[in-house]
């Protein structure tokens, strides 16, 4: 197993054992003791859910939280519920994952130089993190990006990953464009991280989709054709190389 392996190991472990936000953590135990009656003879995992993919992934994928009956039963991002079911589909058709389908977290499902997280580790009650739950997961997402180095496209699904994606490669030294990039379907900026002792790449590019939840997809909001698009720009984004930075030498 590589360095970068056991590191993302122990980042999973350090995850799961999490317990400082006492309403998530009252809230996620509360949902997997009284359960969904159609999954009332299953084993709710409860507990924090940490990122999921391959070790060497170039693309990462930001959501919100885990959903009450889908991530936070399951323990994988965006398994067991109609937004993985979108998620994953879509990657599938475009090559980045195994299987069309995610149903648990032993399924057999991996995902091809895709690694899947999100802001906030808990399901959030309404699926409304506060601002303090949300500050206490931050270092997770930003261990991530340290441990996750060869990383150069970072897919956001909804405005809140968009958001908190922008906050956290601040605090890591990166650098973002002015005017400060608003969320939309398809936006996209460019984040400098020469400066930055924690992120390898020079540079990392930000794509933003509509999140796959059942109100967008529903609605027509999102559809098939559209998060297709998003895999193709991301491939297109991920081939651009960044420019060579030299400096002039002193006369």
């Amino acid at each position: 197993m590589s360095r970068i392996a056991r590191s993302l190991e122990q980042l999973e472990t350090d995850v799961v054992a999490c317990r400082r936000c006492p309403r998530l953590v009252e809230w996620r135990e509360e949902v997997a003791g009284t359960k969904r009656a159609s999954y009332s003879d299953e084993t709710y995992w409860g507990r924090p859910v940490p990122g999921f993919g391959d070790p060497q992934a170039w693309l990462l994928i930001v959501g919100l939280a885990p959903g009450a009956h889908g991530a936070n039963r399951t323990g994988r991002m965006f398994t067991g519920d109609r937004s993985g079911d979108w998620l994953y589909g879509s990657l599938h058709a475009a090559g980045l994952a195994s299987q069309a389908s995610s149903e648990a977290r032993d399924d057999g499902l991996e995902l091809n130089g895709t690694w899947i997280t999100a802001v906030v580790r808990c399901a959030p009650p309404a699926n409304r993190p506060s601002s303090a739950e949300r500050d206490a997961c931050l270092p997770w997402l930003e261990a991530e990006f340290s441990l996750l180095s060869p990383v150069r496209v970072v897919v956001t699904l909804g405005g809140f990953a968009w958001t908190n994606t922008l906050r956290v490669l601040d605090s890591l030294g990166g650098v973002v464009g002015r005017p400060r990039p608003k969320f939309g379907h398809g936006a996209e900026t460019v984040v400098e991280t020469t400066n930055s002792d924690a992120i390898s790449a020079p540079e990392l590019r930000l794509l933003a989709s509509y999140h796959p939840s059942q109100q967008n997809t529903f609605t027509g909001l999102l559809t098939r054709e559209m998060l297709g698009q998003i895999w193709d720009r991301a491939r297109q984004l991920g081939s651009i190389q960044p420019p060579l930075r030299t400096s002039s030498a002193p006369k």
